[in-house]
């Protein structure tokens, strides 16, 4: 249904005389996941190249260099070439209204309009990018579904353990020691990152009281929703995911005690841009009557390393 002038909740309260000039808007998550998503090789792409974007991943070589023996040939090897892609995909979202809104409407009509729509974009966006955060093969539970500070990784992107337990500063560290001891690179300097809703890292700023105390080591927020840093990981709180999926709660841990966070290095997320957001007017009908704004984009998200053995995102997770 279009925003009309006949209906108060669809334009109607757009009318009165003493109707305040300030707009104010429904609460808005910031962006979080989208942030992380590396799109600096895939801007360029744009139009006319098809709808698959496609990266290389180069394997070490198969048999290490050794120290040579005089009069011995230099052995040699290979190495192997595997390729990911994702698929551009179009996305918006649109909203009509009535030239008779337009005309009577004290507000802009086409300045709530974008607004709104941009939220929306945002919101969409991010929850794209998390479905690809969510599709990693590694995931870790408390061991036993009760430990405070052991963890069991998963390889398979699943796990048959239901996490019973609230996150802490035990483990992480687990978690942490888990990454670095599969080399997974560090997303800025010697720091990893994590994502998670705010009640899911209660527990350990209730650990760490001096979790938000950047300063004492030099240290600045350069993300949206950083709160801390410990143990070379910087957290990031969401809200703009639901627990347990985008747009839905289903999945959430039936504990209660905690939700799905995302430990994560460079190289995670692509982004492939061919052609970045925008607003876009509806050609009017109706002679002119019916009008309407939307956001556009054309472009996808993929997961950079979707083996396991070259996985660079640690998912926190639970069976239930």
């Amino acid at each position: 249904m279009a925003q009309v002038w006949g209906t108060n909740s669809a334009g109607g309260f757009m009318y009165s005389d003493e109707l305040s000039d300030v707009l104010r808007m429904a609460v808005q998550p910031m962006v979080k996941f989208r942030q992380f998503c590396d799109a600096k090789d895939a801007t360029n792409k744009g139009l006319s190249k098809g709808d698959k974007f496609n990266w290389n991943i180069y394997s070490d070589v198969g048999t290490a260099g050794t120290a040579l023996t005089e009069g011995t040939a230099i052995p040699e090897t290979s190495f192997t070439v595997e390729q990911n892609q994702l698929t551009v995909t179009e996305y918006g979202n649109s909203v009509g209204y009535s030239s008779k809104l337009d005309d009577l409407s004290k507000h802009s009509v086409t300045e709530v309009i974008n607004k709104v729509l941009k939220n929306d974009a945002k919101k969409a966006f991010d929850g794209a990018a998390h479905a690809q955060f969510k599709a990693t093969p590694l995931a870790v539970v408390p061991t036993g579904g009760t430990s405070t500070s052991a963890v069991t990784l998963d390889a398979d992107g699943t796990t048959s353990v239901t996490n019973d337990v609230a996150m802490g500063k035990d483990h992480i560290k687990a978690i942490v020691d888990i990454m670095k001891e599969r080399d997974i690179p560090a997303y800025i300097n010697d720091d990893y990152y994590a994502i998670a809703h705010p009640s899911t890292f209660r527990g350990v700023k209730n650990d760490l009281e001096a979790i938000h105390q950047y300063t004492d080591g030099g240290f600045q927020m350069i993300m949206n929703g950083e709160i801390g840093r410990y143990e070379n990981v910087r957290f990031i709180e969401q809200t703009n995911v639901a627990k347990g999926g985008f747009g839905t709660p289903t999945g959430e841990f039936t504990n209660g005690k905690s939700n799905a966070c995302y430990f994560f290095g460079a190289d995670t997320v692509a982004e492939a841009i061919a052609i970045p957001e925008e607003m876009r007017g509806k050609i009017p009908t109706d002679y002119g009557r019916s009008r309407g704004i939307a956001w556009y984009y054309l472009g996808g998200f993929g997961l950079v390393h979707d083996s396991a053995a070259q996985a660079r995102i640690v998912k926190w997770d639970s069976a239930t």
